[in-house]
C-alpha cells in the first residue's frame, strides 16, 4: 500500500524532549525570511527527533522515529513552534513518509 504524504496518521501532543528542540528555535529569534536564509533539514537532532526548516515548505519538517518502530514525518510552522516552546499544548499531525512503489 503506498501512502500519501498528507495522510494524517496520528496527533501526538509534542513531548519534553521536542519541546526542548523548539526552545532552541525559538532561542535564535529568527524570522521566516532568516530561516529560509540558513535552511537545513538536519539542523536539530534528538534520540528520536531530526528535522529543520525547509525553504519551500516555509516551516520546520521534522521524522519522529516512533520507540515502537515507525518513522513518522511532521510539520510545524515558525509560530507553532515559538507556542510549543512557551508551553502550549498544541498537536502535531503525524503521517507516514512518502512511499514509493
Amino acid at each position: 500500500m503506498v501512502h500519501h504524504a498528507k495522510e494524517l496518521i496520528m496527533k501526538i501532543p509534542p513531548d519534553a524532549e521536542f519541546v526542548e528542540i523548539c526552545g532552541e528555535i525559538h532561542a535564535e529569534n529568527l524570522t521566516v525570511a532568516e530561516w529560509r536564509e540558513i535552511e537545513s533539514d538536519d539542523m536539530f537532532q534528538s534520540e528520536h527527533f531530526c528535522g529543520g526548516f525547509e525553504a519551500i515548505e516555509d516551516a520546520f519538517c521534522f521524522s519522529y522515529y516512533s520507540p515502537d518502530g515507525p518513522e513518522y514525518w511532521f510539520q510545524i510552522t515558525l509560530e507553532e513552534a515559538q507556542r510549543i516552546a512557551a508551553g502550549e499544548l498544541i498537536t502535531l499531525d503525524l503521517r507516514l513518509p512518502r512511499q514509493t512503489l
